[in-house]
């Protein structure tokens, strides 16, 4: 089987390739598909800008589709940053800005209040399956200051307990062991399995 992983972030396209090795599926990306036109994420929900990806990519591609939307929510920030993790400081923003804007706004909120999750929707799509979403959330805290030199999005200031370690600081496989992104996937594949 064949399945378009919807997405331009290479971080994401990474761990998703990564978790799906061995697998039957032959993944494909964006790339492989130069004409497809990028989708505006402008829905309120993770599951509609996922839905919203996977349909368009599948219509545009005559694939299945795979589409993640996910992000960072802060229990101090009533869930912020949310669908706007990507661009969360603005025009311009990358990985380093959106971390700096986190720190700076959660630089008075004590460390009993700091919990935050990540959240991943994933969304199938495409001709011959059934339309399908499904959602991974993995729990941890906002560090003080950012640590490890891997991973991508707000891995650095991510810190998961069971491990003793942010995001960033763990190898590729173990944290797409752990991931939100990981146990999006994992229902993903159960699907395929049972269709």
């Amino acid at each position: 089987m064949e399945l378009v992983i919807a997405t331009r972030n290479n971080g994401k396209l990474r761990e998703i390739k990564a978790m799906l090795k061995g697998t039957r599926i032959r993944v494909l990306s964006l790339d492989d598909f130069p004409g497809c036109p990028d989708v505006i994420e402008d829905g309120k929900t993770f599951r509609e800008n996922a839905l919203k990806k996977a349909r368009a990519v599948a219509e545009y591609t005559g694939k299945t589709a795979l589409a993640d939307d996910s992000g960072l929510s802060v229990d101090a920030l009533d869930g912020a940053p949310g669908v706007y993790s990507a661009r969360f400081s603005g025009p311009g923003a990358d990985d380093l800005k959106n971390n700096r804007k986190l720190l700076r706004m959660m630089k008075d909120v004590p460390d009993e209040k700091r919990g935050a999750e990540f959240v991943c929707v994933m969304a199938l799509a495409g001709k011959g399956v059934k339309e399908k979403t499904v959602k991974g959330i993995v729990r941890g805290r906002i560090m003080r200051e950012m640590r490890g030199p891997r991973g991508f999005g707000y891995d650095p200031l991510f810190y998961y307990s069971p491990k003793r370690m942010t995001f960033a600081e763990m190898g590729p496989e173990e944290k797409n062991r752990v991931s939100h992104r990981a146990r999006a996937l994992a229902k993903i594949k159960a699907l395929f399995k049972t269709e």
